[in-house]
């Protein structure tokens, strides 16, 4: 009995952040629509607003691809402790890809940015960014390569 109501219970939160997690990239999607109209509407600068834009569709993207982990990890039956290390092995690269270009254009975009309004002494910040992005795609390679069964 016990199992099944902790079954039951990991089941309906799992399925309610799943509907947040999906709600939240939904309302992001919708907001970077707007942002691009009222961009266009305005006669802002084309590029500034298209920039901006990829970051936020990274955003959504990232809140969609954890919506979808949780949906898989969480939802459904519980397995094996042993188990839970292929199961990262599985849904951990897609998000933290996903984490990964977003940090990285993030960075790039400030180098840009910075590169335009002659902010040169700023540009620790980017180049802070894209080396930590570096090491979080470092450290997934090393995860990886420690989980792998062949070894």
């Amino acid at each position: 009995m016990n199992h099944l109501s902790t079954s039951l219970i990991r089941n309906v939160f799992a399925k309610v952040f799943t509907l947040i997690f999906f709600g939240l990239a939904v309302a992001i999607i919708l907001s970077l629509l707007l942002n691009i109209v009222e961009g266009i509407l305005n006669e802002s600068n084309i590029t500034e607003v298209f920039l901006s834009s990829i970051n936020t569709g990274i955003i959504a993207l990232a809140v969609f691809e954890l919506a979808l982990i949780v949906n898989k990890e969480y939802s459904g039956p519980i397995e094996n402790e042993k188990d839970a290390v292929a199961s990262l092995r599985e849904t951990l690269p897609r998000f933290i890809g996903t984490v990964c270009v977003a940090l990285s254009l993030e960075g790039l975009i400030m180098v840009i940015k910075y590169s335009q309004l002659d902010l040169a002494g700023n540009l620790y910040y980017p180049v802070a960014i894209i080396i930590s992005t570096a090491l979080l795609l470092s450290a997934l390679g090393f995860f990886i390569y420690l989980t792998d069964k062949r070894s």
